[in-house]
């Protein structure tokens, strides 16, 4: 299965990196790289809406509001590795933690490291909720002994959970390939309580976790609270990202539904990362 890369060049960059990020995630493009000039976007040809309004009037020439210049690149599987070496540039997360490739031979980790070889799959650090994810969980008092990690992608936020504690992590994600690359991924940085499940919430064992983390877009979230819900104890945890700063009276509003209560939001360049409760 091939890849379409989408190297945008918007002006102005604020707010519509963020906007044309949160319109793509929504019609099939999964991966983001935010450049000096706008950002690279990248979905599978299986996955991506070409027939989707916003994607044509994302394609087309005449734009409201900004003005885009748009480079589309179909990249063979087997080249997605050689792809993303070249754009990728290791994640200072604070003083918590290090996202380096394998091929990062020559820089000075910070704090723990966490070593990615991303593949197909979405996690990297790069993205602000990635890097907020990240960092929140450095922030807990401490870690429960099992955690959920939805979405998990390339594997980083269970990694993570695992080296500060964590005794059993289960790592979900709806593509096969993130499924593989989480395992890999895995014995490079020497865990070995992650279990990793291919599907969606329904797949998940009707077991409770002291943590759930999930960072996806926002009609995914918001589909899936109750289901999250449902596999937490009263005081359990759950770390939500994947959507922006004007979305979060939204996902309040929907958790509280649902019996979760906000414990504490971070911000990062218009993106939200909020901490919730069981009650």
């Amino acid at each position: 299965m091939d890849y379409i890369e989408l190297n945008i060049k918007v002006s102005p960059r604020k707010p519509w990196t963020e906007i044309i990020i949160a319109d793509l995630a929504e019609n099939g493009f999964e991966s983001f790289v935010e450049t000096d000039e706008g950002l690279l976007a990248y979905g599978s040809e299986s996955d991506v809406d070409f027939a989707s309004p916003m994607v044509n009037t994302m394609l087309g020439d005449v734009h409201d509001g900004f003005e885009a210049e748009i480079v589309t690149t179909i990249i063979p599987k087997q080249n997605w590795n050689e792809q993303w070496e070249s754009d990728f540039q290791p994640v200072f997360v604070d003083e918590y933690c290090t996202i380096l490739a394998p091929f990062h031979t020559s820089i000075d980790v910070v704090g723990m490291p966490i070593i990615i070889q991303p593949q197909m799959s979405f996690g990297t650090g790069h993205h602000q909720t990635t890097y907020m994810m990240t960092k929140s969980l450095f922030e807990l008092e401490s870690m429960p002994e099992n955690v959920l990690d939805m979405g998990t992608g390339t594997g980083v936020l269970a990694f993570v959970a695992e080296k500060l504690g964590a005794q059993k992590v289960v790592a979900v994600d709806i593509e096969d390939w993130s499924v593989e690359n989480t395992k890999e991924n895995a014995l490079r940085n020497s865990c070995t309580k992650i279990e990793a499940i291919l599907g969606n919430i329904d797949e998940v064992p009707q077991e409770k976790f002291g943590l759930i983390l999930a960072n996806i877009n926002k009609n995914v979230l918001k589909m899936h609270l109750a289901g999250y819900a449902n596999r937490m104890d009263k005081n359990s945890l759950l770390l939500l990202s994947g959507f922006f700063t004007t979305d979060t009276d939204e996902l309040i509003h929907d958790a509280n539904e649902v019996g979760l209560s906000l414990v504490s939001l971070m911000e990062k360049e218009n993106w939200a990362c909020m901490k919730l409760i069981k009650n």
